[in-house]
């Protein structure tokens, strides 16, 4: 951080999650983690953000989670997967967290994991690579045909790594969904899926920034580096490729990216923003 210039880091949780199988042991952990996180925080509170961990698929123990993160530890946000052993955020049992959710206006921030019967998708092959990319756009495609987006409109989800496949699939979903779904009123795919957050771990420059700029513009990006399942070296080589880019017209992208996470987590006066 301090080698980059980098004043705050937001810490969570990402894949596999807290959940293992078992609701109790999926609740002491989120519990532990939360709890650590809160205390890295304490520790160097110019330094450090957190967002919770939530032990989805068990509703209850995210409700309870979300409210000791909130209200008694103070985090920034919370932290869930793109699907919970095989369920998707559209699911109707979830609507009792995004109804709570909403009424907090708590940031939610949804990483990649493994999607069901990954062992034959994957070929073999690293699951992040292709998989993870993929996930985020099956369960952001759930948010908009589950009518999720639209039923809680102030719940701001943050996705990574530019969204994965979905400033190409946008306007297919689009497509789909007045052709087939024959759900022709309301916001279009890329107005809803615009309305969302994406950060921008991954490989940024040369290609996945400015898809993204394309589809959905620059309002809502915001810098992310997937430190530590990316180590230090490509963290560098990532953070090099972005200064070394052409830059955004009467900025760069490192004064915009802090300034939309200024907007989404303001910071007491006198300390730093991502």
């Amino acid at each position: 951080m301090d080698r980059w210039g980098i004043e705050v880091s937001l810490l969570s949780i990402s894949s596999p999650g807290v959940h293992f199988g078992d609701d109790a042991a999926a609740r002491t952990l989120a519990r532990h983690v939360n709890d650590t996180g809160a205390e890295t925080r304490r520790a160097h509170p110019d330094r450090f953000g957190h967002f919770a961990s939530l032990p989805l698929p068990d509703v209850d123990g995210a409700l309870a989670e979300l409210a000791h993160a909130v209200d008694e530890l103070g985090c920034d946000g919370v932290t869930i997967e793109t699907n919970a052993g095989g369920r998707y955020p559209g699911d109707p049992a979830f609507a009792p967290l995004w109804t709570e959710l909403e009424r907090r206006r708590t940031p939610v921030f949804v990483h990649p994991t493994s999607p069901p019967h990954a062992e034959a998708t994957a070929l073999g092959r690293p699951r992040p690579m292709l998989e993870f990319l993929f996930d985020t756009g099956r369960a952001v495609s759930d948010l908009v045909f589950g009518g999720t987006l639209r039923r809680y409109p102030g719940v701001p989800w943050i996705f990574t790594h530019g969204g994965g496949v979905l400033p190409l699939l946008a306007e297919r979903l689009e497509l789909f969904r007045t052709a087939v779904a024959g759900d022709g009123g309301g916001p279009t795919v890329p107005e809803q899926v615009g309305g969302l957050w994406f950060d921008i771990a991954g490989t940024p420059f040369p290609h996945q920034v400015p898809a993204v700029e394309r589809a959905f513009g620059t309002e809502r990006l915001l810098y992310g580096s997937d430190f530590c399942w990316t180590p230090p070296a490509a963290v560098d080589a990532q953070l090099a490729s972005i200064d070394a880019a052409a830059q955004p017209e009467g900025t760069t992208w490192r004064e915009l990216t802090t300034a939309n996470c200024a907007r989404l987590f303001p910071r007491p006066a006198g300390s730093g923003s991502e």
